[in-house]
């Protein structure tokens, strides 16, 4: 069978159900044909107006509520990039051929994001089914108001609306939750600085398309005995304020711990035995490098977390993975965890970073791995900061990741 050009507007308008294509502005940029008819305006009344000019609440009616409803849901899709689909509403409408006068219309939309290459919403899909009728049917003769159909209809009109509140209230309570979380989480971080003389730049991005923070952290410090510096990441499992209290615990412990331990791996036995007394902290991840510029030499240790790379001065990459380990609570009795060093070179960078960096859904880590080597590779010449904004435009996708991301970029 021959391949046939699909007329891809010709369907649009031929679609089924009202379907309007809205601008993030909320204007109108397309509608089909059903929408033309259903809704009693023409296109030209339609196309490149505000959605809200041309169908308002009804001013007759102090508790109308749909246009309010309608707003806070195109404005959800805009923001979470995600389909909205709303409950039952009655959104009067106003008689186009009589000023003034407005008829009582239920409606069922369904709003959906259409997003271009950046990740970002383009338009939004606006899918209205009018139930006027059903819900007049429902309610049988004027003379029969009282009847059990109408009682049901009002009932389940009711039910739909109050579980439109309650997601709403919900929604807004996790958003609350979301902003404490952030603020706390950045408020427990140590701003970006120089360490001693190194050029150091650090990069914090939450997660998208979710309500809840998770427990990524980083760490600097400087080390007692020459020029000596610590650097350190971890993520701890879970969501929102538990997470980023337990963060708060595990960074500020090891930051201490490293100050006085012979070396990381030190550190990190006395963090995992920190950790074994913290609810929350369980299957949390660290890797922490003692740095001695003055030998020019690398000490690491991991505890479950992915290796740091080590980019040398003549491009060369180096995963740091030779003294890997189990998560810091894997343990009930603690076992020396291993540590190995590497040695470096003046102008060689050293990056630390958590999963969100490298992990994506179905798909090997290994790829994840060889592309942050590539990007650090090819752009090793830039300064910390150009090279951190770098990284994260080149690996992070188009609309940011699904798991929250740290990353900290040293120079030598």
């Amino acid at each position: 069978m021959a391949e046939t050009a699909i007329d891809y507007g010709a369907v649009f308008r031929a679609l089924p159900g009202m379907v309007a294509l809205l601008t993030p502005e909320l204007v109108y940029a397309d509608v089909n044909e059903e929408f033309v008819r259903v809704s009693g305006r023409s296109r030209e009344q339609l196309i490149g107006k505000y959605l809200f000019d041309v169908f308002p609440d009804n001013p007759n009616d102090p508790a109308a509520t749909g246009m309010r409803n309608l707003e806070a849901s195109l404005y959800r899709v805009l923001v979470t990039r995600e389909r909205d689909t709303m409950a039952l509403q009655r959104y009067d409408v106003e008689d186009p051929e009589r000023p003034g006068e407005w008829s009582k219309r239920y409606w069922s939309p369904v709003n959906a994001p259409l997003l271009g290459s950046d990740g970002k919403v383009v338009l939004i899909l606006h899918r209205v089914e009018e139930v006027t009728e059903l819900i007049r049917a429902r309610g049988g003769s004027p003379g029969g108001r009282n009847s059990r159909a109408r009682v049901l209809e009002a009932e389940l009109y009711t039910r739909a609306r109050e579980l439109q509140e309650l997601n709403e209230r919900l929604r807004q309570a996790h958003s609350r939750e979301r902003e404490v979380a952030l603020a706390l989480q950045e408020a427990m971080l140590p701003a970006p600085r120089q360490v001693r003389n190194h050029p150091a730049a650090v990069r914090y991005r939450p997660a998208v398309g979710a309500l809840n923070v998770c427990g990524d952290w980083y760490d600097l410090v400087d080390l007692v005995g020459g020029d000596r510096i610590g650097v350190s990441v971890g993520d701890v499992v879970g969501h929102g304020l538990e997470a980023a209290g337990v963060m708060g615990q595990l960074r500020s412990a090891l930051s201490a711990a490293s100050r006085v331990a012979e070396g990381p791996a030190q550190a990190l036995d006395v963090l995992g035995r920190y950790a074994h007394v913290i609810d929350g902290a369980e299957s949390a991840t660290a890797v922490t490098t003692f740095i001695d510029c003055d030998r020019h030499v690398i000490t690491y240790s991991s505890a479950g977390h992915p290796p740091p790379v080590l980019v040398h001065a003549d491009g060369r990459t180096e995963f740091l993975d030779q003294a890997t380990d189990t998560p810091l609570d894997a343990r009930p009795d603690p076992i020396p965890r291993p540590q190995a060093e590497t040695t470096f070179t003046p102008g060689a960078t050293l990056v630390l970073y958590t999963d969100g960096l490298i992990e994506r859904r179905r798909e090997d880590i290994d790829k994840g791995l060889e592309r942050l080597a590539d990007a650090l590779r090819d752009h090793r010449d830039q300064d910390p900061e150009t090279l951190a904004d770098t990284v994260l435009l080149e690996l992070l996708p188009p609309g940011g990741s699904t798991d929250d991301t740290a990353l900290i970029i040293v120079r030598l």
